[in-house]
């Protein structure tokens, strides 16, 4: 229900891992490695011979960052030293210091990418493979800093990859034909129904498109918040005044762009319930327990408000006798007793549902209603993809997670027209993920299966 839509000047620190995605100001342009490499592992005892870095203002600065990593907490007068002003002052040099810990030790293995301004090298960390992106303005300070998971070479190494992220995994690697199908490159039980997270609101998306094209309302048709509307976090409408008015286009952006769940649910509300059931149908979304749809607000009352109680009873109904307690019951329950669950929890009976090869049908059916606020919406955060936009001008994206669940879901359009969908769905319904960790496997498999796309 919570997407990791992480932006370009974002930063996430967890204990099992870490990932920093700093761009501050404009970023300095990297191209993307073409050849992508896989994780690397060296016998304690073989001979490490360093690679040559550059005398670069870009090589100057990963030979300090790597000297950096040995010794955190680096102080603050040695870190302005290195970075931009604007860098600091959106990153603090504590949370700097947590990245570097974070990585503490990490070895350079080789360079894939050298400019004079920017580069990519491929460094390890407690046994894991990193690629560091790193970028400098015209003083030669650090401006854009990004540690992310190499993609792969093959598709045999990603599925291997990808069988080791999550005890549960489908993939789907599909070119868009000419007509809206989703041709199938690649996949890893892409026919299997899992847990969408927020994905779903890729429907809720498609369904208040399609009532705009009828005429219903339009993109600047204004939407209240109300109190008995608002959901709660991720998102931002949750915490403007009550009787506020937002745009049906600003809730869209939002809901895609940082996975606003009160802007989620108020277009559920503008456009209707089952007009958004309607699109899921229509788009290939045939489980039936996506009927009721749930809005957010429901999913939260339901497993964290005196859990198990109401979504024991939910559970037990017929689709006509859940639909009238969800209005006459759920919806009056007050969210100021909720609990956020930690462990997974009834990832099977209450959350949206959908297989990889069904995420491929929703960006079929977006990619057909040819409205460019659609676009718009979806191309506002690329999920951390990071491709080279050169060569694919257009990426969208929409991620969902809870507790057991971490998926990703991309389109990308080459310069030449041809178009690929790419959805990775991660689930275990008995512990939770890391989501910095296995989010960053995820994204490193989805970028390099769109190189290894258009090599097919």
């Amino acid at each position: 229900m919570h997407a990791p839509s992480k932006t370009a000047r974002s930063l996430v620190v967890t204990a099992a891992a870490a990932t920093m995605t700093v761009c501050v100001a404009q970023p300095v342009p990297v191209q993307a490695t073409t050849t992508p490499v896989s994780a690397l592992t060296a016998p304690a005892t073989a001979p490490v011979t360093a690679p040559a870095i550059p005398d670069t203002p870009a090589g100057r600065q990963l030979r300090w960052l790597l000297d950096a990593a040995t010794r955190p907490p680096v102080p603050e007068s040695e870190l302005a030293q290195h970075f931009t002003a604007g860098f600091l002052k959106e990153i603090p040099a504590a949370t700097i210091n947590q990245i570097l810990a974070a990585f503490r030790g990490m070895r350079l293995e080789r360079l894939t990418q050298a400019q004079q301004t920017a580069l990519i090298a491929l460094v390890t960390a407690g046994g894991t493979a990193y690629e560091v992106l790193l970028g400098v303005d015209a003083a030669g300070l650090i401006g854009s800093l990004q540690f992310r998971a190499p993609a792969p070479r093959s598709w045999a190494e990603l599925d291997e990859r990808l069988r080791k992220a999550a005890p549960q995994a489908g993939f789907v690697a599909a070119e868009l034909t000419k007509n809206g199908d989703c041709r199938p490159v690649h996949s890893i039980a892409a026919d299997k129904v899992r847990p969408l997270g927020s994905m779903f609101k890729l429907y809720v998306l498609g369904a208040v498109a399609e009532a705009v094209e009828r005429g219903e309302f339009g993109w600047n048709t204004q939407l209240t918040i109300e109190p008995e509307l608002k959901s709660l976090p991720s998102g931002q409408l949750q915490d403007r005044p009550d009787g506020s008015k937002v745009s049906v286009l600003e809730a869209a952006k939002l809901m895609i762009s940082i996975s606003d769940n009160t802007a989620a649910d108020l277009l559920i509300h503008k456009v209707g319930r089952k007009a958004v059931e309607r699109t899921t149908r229509a788009w290939g979304g045939h489980d039936k327990r996506n009927a009721p749809f749930l809005t957010t607000r429901e999913m939260f009352v339901l497993k964290g408000v005196d859990y198990p109680r109401y979504a024991k009873k939910y559970r037990s109904l017929s689709t006509t006798k859940k639909r009238a307690y969800l209005d006459e019951v759920v919806a009056k329950v007050p969210l100021s007793s909720f609990a956020m669950w930690s462990a997974p929890r009834e990832l099977d009976t209450l959350e949206w549902y959908g297989s990889p090869a069904d995420v491929c049908q929703a960006y079929a059916g977006l990619t057909k209603l040819r409205d460019a606020h659609v676009g718009q919406a979806l191309s506002i955060n690329d999920g951390g993809l990071g491709l080279d936009p050169s060569q694919w001008p257009t990426v969208w994206y929409k991620g969902g997670s809870e507790p057991g669940v971490l998926d990703v879901g991309y389109l990308a359009r080459m310069k030449d027209g041809r178009t690929y969908v790419v959805a990775a769905m991660a689930s275990d319904p008995d512990a939770p993920f890391s989501e910095a960790q296995l989010g960053q496997e995820l994204v490193g498999l989805a970028r390099g299966a769109f190189t290894l796309v258009k090599e097919d």
